[in-house]
């Protein structure tokens, strides 16, 4: 994700944890900033959803991946991917 409008690594981190917050909390999903830690205006998070549907988990990360984009438009969702692994 790219955050063009933080200035500080103080601000990026306001951001990421308010996005880490409520994406948890509204999908009930394991959600992390996993990269780029100390770049101010980047960054990468993860996001898991344990599921014995793989459609299912799918479209939980899909909604997701939407919700972030529809409620903070300052940032811009620069690449997403999914991987479904089966056990």
């Amino acid at each position: 994700m790219h955050l063009p409008g933080c200035h500080s690594l103080k601000e990026k981190r306001q951001i990421v944890k308010s996005v880490v917050t409520r994406v948890r909390n509204q999908f009930s999903v394991a959600i992390a900033e996993v990269e780029e830690l100390d770049r101010w205006q980047i960054t990468k998070i993860g996001i898991s959803y344990v599921s014995n549907d793989a459609q299912h988990a799918r479209e939980v990360l899909d909604h997701a991946r939407r919700y972030i984009e529809e409620t903070r438009p300052d940032i811009l969702l620069t690449h997403a991917e999914t991987e479904v692994f089966h056990w």
